[in-house]
């Protein structure tokens, strides 16, 4: 399902609109990728939680990274970090009491409207797959497609902190794997989003292979993403010579 709303202002972060690269971007939004385009929510009919949620507990995570704070934080172990801490309803409840950090969203009326509106969404997707390809999409588009795209984006919370290298000592846990990286269209770079948190692009170096950021540029190119934000020279040099300073 696609909706499409008016143009999204300076604070705001697009989507890219493609479901495989989109769900990987889910957790992201409000975060990092920074580029304005039109609103284009393609991610909810692949029964992900509203972005008010992911939003939310994506800031969570920057803001505790690798802490007991951390929505899913690696200390308490690889399957937890991965998606045992889904299975803990009142985990977030207990650690955050709400989700209080996301009130930019919370006053927007489109937001407030996927959020009321979330269940249905996910009954008339459901619906028109089943119509359309009958019981074997619904397998394979609902069940067994959604199901390897939660894996991908899982992956970046579990083994990328884990696992990895780390090109920048930016204080926290957070590695670039690059198998992580192929399977979920550049979110592998992880320590790279981590370090340039507001960047368009995850790779750094040349030889980064990042399908979200050929997206975003192609749809710049195209004219329809604008205000794509990346480092400058000057900023990757500063983080550098930090890094360089704390591996010492």
């Amino acid at each position: 399902m696609i909706t499409v709303s008016g143009s999204l202002n300076d604070t705001e972060y697009g989507k890219i609109p493609l479901s495989n690269v989109m769900v990987t971007r889910k957790k992201n939004l409000f975060m990092g990728r920074t580029w304005r385009t039109l609103d284009i929510q393609t991610s909810l009919g692949i029964l992900v939680r509203d972005p008010i949620v992911w939003v939310s507990i994506h800031r969570y995570h920057h803001q505790y990274v690798d802490s007991e704070k951390d929505p899913h934080s690696p200390i308490f172990g690889f399957w937890f970090s991965h998606m045992g801490w889904l299975f803990d309803s009142g985990y977030i409840l207990e650690k955050y009491q709400e989700h209080k950090n996301v009130d930019d969203l919370k006053k927007q009326a489109f937001y407030r409207f996927i959020k009321m509106t979330y269940t249905l969404h996910l009954f008339v997707f459901t619906a028109l797959v089943y119509v359309f390809g009958g019981f074997t999409y619904l397998v394979w588009v609902v069940g067994v497609s959604t199901t390897l795209l939660y894996q991908c984006t899982f992956l970046v919370n579990s083994v990328c902190h884990i696992w990895g290298n780390q090109a920048w000592n930016n204080g926290d846990l957070s590695k670039n794997n690059w198998w992580v990286a192929l399977v979920t269209f550049g979110e592998g770079w992880h320590n790279n989003h981590h370090v340039f948190e507001y960047s368009a692009r995850y790779r750094v170096e040349w030889w980064q292979i990042d399908v979200g950021w050929y997206t975003i540029r192609f749809l710049e190119v195209v004219g329809l993403a604008t205000n794509v934000k990346l480092p400058t020279e000057a900023h990757k040099l500063k983080k550098s010579v930090a890094s360089l300073n704390k591996f010492k």
